[in-house]
Protein backbone atom coordinates (compact mmCIF):
# COMPACT_ATOMS: atom_id res chain seq x y z
CA UNK A 1 0.00 0.00 0.00
CA UNK A 2 1.78 3.63 -1.49
CA UNK A 3 1.74 6.51 1.49
CA UNK A 4 1.87 10.10 0.16
CA UNK A 5 4.22 11.81 2.11
CA UNK A 6 2.87 15.65 3.14
CA UNK A 7 4.30 15.62 6.28
CA UNK A 8 7.05 18.38 7.58
CA UNK A 9 9.61 15.48 7.65
CA UNK A 10 9.14 14.66 4.60
CA UNK A 11 9.09 18.40 3.05
CA UNK A 12 12.43 19.13 5.09
CA UNK A 13 13.75 15.87 4.06
CA UNK A 14 13.30 17.00 0.43
CA UNK A 15 14.47 20.54 0.69
CA UNK A 16 17.81 19.28 2.67
CA UNK A 17 18.65 17.20 -0.58
CA UNK A 18 17.77 19.62 -3.31
CA UNK A 19 20.05 22.60 -1.23
CA UNK A 20 22.60 19.30 -0.70
CA UNK A 21 22.75 18.57 -4.19
CA UNK A 22 23.28 22.40 -5.04
CA UNK A 23 26.04 22.69 -3.16
CA UNK A 24 27.75 19.66 -3.96
CA UNK A 25 27.22 21.04 -7.87
CA UNK A 26 28.22 24.26 -7.33
CA UNK A 27 31.01 23.95 -4.78
CA UNK A 28 34.64 23.65 -5.02
CA UNK A 29 35.99 20.87 -7.14
CA UNK A 30 37.21 17.56 -4.35
CA UNK A 31 40.47 17.87 -3.41
CA UNK A 32 43.01 14.67 -5.08
CA UNK A 33 45.51 14.78 -1.74
CA UNK A 34 45.03 15.45 2.03
CA UNK A 35 46.87 18.75 1.63
CA UNK A 36 49.26 20.49 -0.50
CA UNK A 37 51.49 22.64 1.51
CA UNK A 38 52.14 26.02 -0.53
CA UNK A 39 56.11 25.88 -1.32
CA UNK A 40 56.03 30.08 -1.34
CA UNK A 41 59.61 29.66 -2.65
CA UNK A 42 58.73 28.02 -5.79
CA UNK A 43 59.20 30.16 -8.93
CA UNK A 44 56.61 27.83 -10.69
CA UNK A 45 53.27 30.10 -10.94
CA UNK A 46 49.70 28.52 -10.53
CA UNK A 47 46.40 29.17 -9.65
CA UNK A 48 47.73 29.36 -6.11
CA UNK A 49 50.52 27.67 -5.33
CA UNK A 50 52.93 24.46 -6.03
CA UNK A 51 53.04 22.08 -3.04
CA UNK A 52 56.44 21.58 -0.92
CA UNK A 53 56.92 17.66 -0.22
CA UNK A 54 58.75 18.21 2.91
CA UNK A 55 55.48 19.49 5.40
CA UNK A 56 55.34 19.87 9.35
CA UNK A 57 52.42 20.62 11.77
CA UNK A 58 53.92 24.49 11.84
CA UNK A 59 52.72 25.03 8.39
CA UNK A 60 49.33 24.63 9.58
CA UNK A 61 49.79 26.77 12.90
CA UNK A 62 50.27 30.93 13.15
CA UNK A 63 49.81 32.56 16.08
CA UNK A 64 49.79 35.99 14.76
CA UNK A 65 46.33 37.16 15.38
CA UNK A 66 46.59 36.96 19.02
CA UNK A 67 47.70 40.25 19.68
CA UNK A 68 46.40 43.76 18.47
CA UNK A 69 48.31 45.40 16.09
CA UNK A 70 49.60 49.08 15.91
CA UNK A 71 47.09 51.33 14.46
CA UNK A 72 48.67 54.63 15.13
CA UNK A 73 48.96 55.24 11.37
CA UNK A 74 46.44 57.53 9.12
CA UNK A 75 43.72 55.65 9.02
CA UNK A 76 43.79 54.67 12.40
CA UNK A 77 43.76 50.73 11.63
CA UNK A 78 45.50 47.61 10.80
CA UNK A 79 44.86 44.51 9.24
CA UNK A 80 47.12 41.42 10.36
CA UNK A 81 46.35 38.72 7.54
CA UNK A 82 46.08 34.82 8.41
CA UNK A 83 46.30 33.55 4.83
CA UNK A 84 48.41 31.34 2.68
CA UNK A 85 51.22 33.57 2.78
CA UNK A 86 51.11 33.08 6.71
CA UNK A 87 50.12 29.42 6.52
CA UNK A 88 51.22 27.62 4.17
CA UNK A 89 49.24 25.03 5.19
CA UNK A 90 46.01 26.70 3.30
CA UNK A 91 46.78 26.29 0.39
CA UNK A 92 43.80 24.68 -1.64
CA UNK A 93 41.38 24.87 1.08
CA UNK A 94 39.34 27.89 0.60
CA UNK A 95 39.70 29.55 3.72
CA UNK A 96 41.82 32.67 5.47
CA UNK A 97 41.67 34.83 8.45
CA UNK A 98 42.55 38.41 9.55
CA UNK A 99 42.15 40.24 12.71
CA UNK A 100 40.92 43.40 12.41
CA UNK A 101 42.36 47.18 14.96
CA UNK A 102 40.91 50.38 15.09
CA UNK A 103 41.68 52.96 17.34
CA UNK A 104 39.13 55.15 18.61
CA UNK A 105 37.49 56.66 15.11
CA UNK A 106 39.94 54.48 13.47
CA UNK A 107 38.70 53.41 9.61
CA UNK A 108 39.03 50.82 7.61
CA UNK A 109 38.51 52.46 3.90
CA UNK A 110 35.96 51.22 1.63
CA UNK A 111 38.05 48.73 -0.54
CA UNK A 112 36.72 45.63 -1.95
CA UNK A 113 37.91 41.67 -1.91
CA UNK A 114 37.58 40.11 -5.67
CA UNK A 115 37.94 36.41 -4.70
CA UNK A 116 36.18 35.95 -1.54
CA UNK A 117 33.05 37.19 0.98
CA UNK A 118 33.68 38.14 3.96
CA UNK A 119 32.52 37.78 7.91
CA UNK A 120 33.25 39.59 10.69
CA UNK A 121 33.00 38.57 14.13
CA UNK A 122 33.40 41.56 16.84
CA UNK A 123 36.07 40.76 19.48
CA UNK A 124 35.71 44.18 21.18
CA UNK A 125 34.17 47.35 20.30
CA UNK A 126 31.45 49.39 18.57
CA UNK A 127 31.90 49.82 14.85
CA UNK A 128 29.62 51.57 12.08
CA UNK A 129 29.91 48.57 9.08
CA UNK A 130 28.52 48.64 5.68
CA UNK A 131 28.63 47.98 1.85
CA UNK A 132 27.52 49.05 -1.57
CA UNK A 133 25.77 47.05 -3.90
CA UNK A 134 26.76 47.33 -7.65
CA UNK A 135 23.07 49.45 -7.74
CA UNK A 136 24.57 51.70 -5.61
CA UNK A 137 22.25 50.74 -2.69
CA UNK A 138 24.73 50.88 0.85
CA UNK A 139 23.63 48.73 3.98
CA UNK A 140 24.86 50.07 6.95
CA UNK A 141 24.62 48.67 10.49
CA UNK A 142 26.41 49.44 14.13
CA UNK A 143 27.83 46.87 15.57
CA UNK A 144 29.28 45.83 18.95
CA UNK A 145 31.29 42.62 21.07
CA UNK A 146 29.62 39.48 20.05
CA UNK A 147 28.10 40.46 16.81
CA UNK A 148 28.37 39.28 13.15
CA UNK A 149 28.59 41.34 9.50
CA UNK A 150 28.69 39.99 6.60
CA UNK A 151 30.10 41.59 3.01
CA UNK A 152 29.19 40.09 0.04
CA UNK A 153 31.93 39.17 -2.14
CA UNK A 154 33.45 41.61 -4.67
CA UNK A 155 31.11 45.06 -3.40
CA UNK A 156 32.89 48.02 -1.65
CA UNK A 157 32.65 47.85 2.26
CA UNK A 158 33.91 49.86 5.10
CA UNK A 159 34.45 49.40 8.98
CA UNK A 160 34.51 52.58 11.04
CA UNK A 161 35.03 52.74 15.14
CA UNK A 162 32.80 55.54 16.05
CA UNK A 163 33.75 54.78 19.67
CA UNK A 164 35.62 56.12 22.76
CA UNK A 165 37.50 52.76 22.91
CA UNK A 166 40.06 50.88 20.38
CA UNK A 167 37.69 47.88 18.49
CA UNK A 168 39.18 45.18 17.42
CA UNK A 169 37.07 41.89 14.37
CA UNK A 170 38.65 38.70 13.04
CA UNK A 171 37.49 38.68 9.79
CA UNK A 172 36.91 34.78 7.72
CA UNK A 173 37.11 34.62 4.29
CA UNK A 174 35.79 31.88 1.41
CA UNK A 175 39.38 32.18 0.25
CA UNK A 176 43.06 31.28 0.69
CA UNK A 177 44.10 34.40 -0.83
CA UNK A 178 41.17 36.64 -0.82
CA UNK A 179 42.92 40.21 -2.34
CA UNK A 180 42.48 43.44 -1.21
CA UNK A 181 42.05 46.62 -3.47
CA UNK A 182 42.01 49.71 -1.22
CA UNK A 183 39.62 52.26 -3.54
CA UNK A 184 41.53 55.08 -2.74
CA UNK A 185 44.85 53.59 -3.05
CA UNK A 186 44.00 51.55 -6.42
CA UNK A 187 43.02 54.95 -7.90
CA UNK A 188 45.86 57.46 -7.25
CA UNK A 189 48.81 55.19 -6.00
CA UNK A 190 48.98 53.02 -9.01
CA UNK A 191 52.23 51.90 -11.04
CA UNK A 192 52.31 53.15 -13.19
CA UNK A 193 49.71 56.28 -12.30
CA UNK A 194 46.30 56.17 -13.38
CA UNK A 195 46.14 59.12 -16.43
CA UNK A 196 45.08 62.71 -14.58
CA UNK A 197 42.67 62.96 -17.49
CA UNK A 198 40.85 60.19 -16.36
CA UNK A 199 41.34 61.01 -12.35
CA UNK A 200 39.24 64.39 -13.25
CA UNK A 201 36.72 63.17 -15.68
CA UNK A 202 35.62 60.77 -13.34
CA UNK A 203 36.21 62.63 -10.43
CA UNK A 204 34.87 66.09 -11.77
CA UNK A 205 37.52 67.54 -10.28
CA UNK A 206 40.85 70.05 -11.30
CA UNK A 207 43.89 68.89 -12.18
CA UNK A 208 45.46 70.77 -8.36
CA UNK A 209 42.66 68.38 -6.41
CA UNK A 210 44.14 65.42 -8.15
CA UNK A 211 47.50 65.98 -7.67
CA UNK A 212 46.76 67.10 -3.96
CA UNK A 213 45.16 63.35 -3.00
CA UNK A 214 47.98 61.52 -5.14
CA UNK A 215 50.75 62.97 -3.28
CA UNK A 216 49.06 61.60 -0.17
CA UNK A 217 48.83 57.92 -2.02
CA UNK A 218 52.00 57.99 -4.19
CA UNK A 219 54.06 54.75 -3.25
CA UNK A 220 56.81 55.44 -0.88
CA UNK A 221 60.76 55.64 -2.35
CA UNK A 222 62.75 53.71 -1.12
Amino acid sequence: METSCFSLSCFSLTLFLSLFTTTVLAGDPDMLQDVCVADLNSSVKVNGFPCKADITANDFYFKGLANAGATNNTMGSVVTGANVEKVPGLNTLGVSLSRIDYAPGGLNPPHTHPRATEMIFVLEGELEVGFITTSNKLFTKNITKGDIFVFPRGLVHFQKNNGVEPAAVIAAFNSQLPGTQSIAVTLFGSTPEVPESVLTKAFQVGTKEVDKIKSRFAPKKN
